[in-house]
């Protein structure tokens, strides 16, 4: 008996580029046709609605840049 697994998608590194302009990735695209496209989170956002079309799957990471909020402690309020 064999056990079929899902595959795991690895973490996005600022070694993957967008195949765009070659900023940073924060989004790979598998595609239905084979193949990938990796995209900086501008690129992803002008070409998400087409790139979901033809995507088998979206990683997406775009919420890596938001600004995490700190609390201000009450003495230094």
């Amino acid at each position: 008996m064999t056990t079929a697994t899902a595959p795991t998608q690895a973490v996005l590194t600022a070694g993957d580029r967008c195949d765009r302009c070659g900023a940073q990735a924060y989004l790979r695209v598998e595609l239905q046709s084979g193949g990938e496209l990796l995209f900086c989170a501008h690129h992803a956002r002008e070409h998400g609605e087409k790139l979901r079309e033809v995507a088998a799957t979206v990683h997406d990471e775009t919420h890596k840049l938001e600004t995490p909020t700190t609390p201000v402690a009450d003495d230094e309020a």
